[in-house]
């Protein structure tokens, strides 16, 4: 969608107002810096007023300049920097109360998940997961951590999980040898994409496994490859990528699981205490 603001603008150039070339001319050549400003920013960096600014949104078929920016923060997501991100974190939090503006931008994101989920295709990916023969875990760079912390979890309700550890690209088709058509890959994937992932995704579907992408939109290239998906949006704060919807909606696929699992977990569990007690693995509230 976002290529087709760059197009439009160039398409309609002749038709703009004054003011509105000289929005169309600044997108056109910073668009990764527009994507990140106000519309009071940018109307005063290029000289007209903030309601020009909106109108222009207006102009290209928007509801309003909140989704153009999207559109536009969209299409350089998968292509910024690190260095690029900070500038650009530069100017959305300029003189802003930064603990205030992150949180919130967490908050949002949230907010925007519980919103607009599809339940549907949330119990499809729990019904594929509990009728794997095996489940593959996939996930690389910032992404691994949120890998990492879903396979704890699964180890604890069941046996065939498998981490795929991500050190060489011979490594991990070493520990996918096995992988099959009755098999799962749960493959975690959010801006910058990694063609880590991309290779071990295509490795495994031609193996003939059924993919599930837990990643951002669908032009992920994940969700692209995949059976079926959880979309979470993962917003991109300077040189962090916050996975704090991502690890929120790993959070309801664990419950959901264990609650279709019932009285299986509840066994698990009461076998784990006796364990974690006999062995003192957590220390109490009274020791010294």
């Amino acid at each position: 969608m976002a290529k087709s603001i760059l197009h439009t603008i160039e398409k309609n150039m002749s038709s703009f107002s004054k003011g509105q070339k000289r929005i169309a001319s600044y997108i056109l050549e910073n668009y990764d810096k527009a994507a990140f400003m106000t519309a009071s920013k940018l109307g005063k960096l290029v000289g007209v007023s903030e309601s020009t600014v909106v109108r222009f949104a207006s102009e290209l078929g928007y509801d309003g300049y909140p989704s153009m920016q999207r559109a536009l923060q969209e299409m350089i997501r998968s292509r910024l920097t690190s260095t690029q991100r900070i500038q650009a974190a530069g100017d959305l939090f300029d003189h802003q109360d930064l603990l205030g503006a992150v949180l919130q931008s967490d908050i949002d994101k949230l907010r925007e998940i519980v919103g607009e989920a599809d339940r549907g295709a949330f119990g499809n990916v729990v019904e594929r997961i509990m009728q794997a023969r095996h489940i593959y875990i996939l996930g690389v760079r910032s992404s691994s951590f949120v890998a990492g912390y879903l396979n704890f979890y699964m180890h604890l309700l069941c046996e065939n999980v498998t981490l795929v550890q991500s050190n060489a690209a011979g490594e991990i088709f070493e520990q996918l040898f096995r992988i099959g058509p009755e098999d799962v890959m749960i493959a975690i994937s959010f801006p910058r994409y990694s063609k880590v992932t991309m290779n071990t995704v295509k490795f495994a579907q031609d193996r003939g496994a059924s993919i599930i992408a837990i990643t951002d939109n669908e032009l992920s290239p994940v969700y692209q490859m995949s059976d079926a998906a959880l979309l979470a949006p993962c917003e991109m704060i300077s040189f962090v990528d916050s996975m704090v919807a991502p690890l929120s909606l790993i959070n309801a696929l664990l419950v959901a699981l264990a609650h279709r699992m019932g009285t299986d977990v509840s066994t698990t569990f009461a076998e784990l205490e006796d364990i974690w007690n006999e062995y003192g693995v957590f220390g109490k509230m009274d020791d010294e």
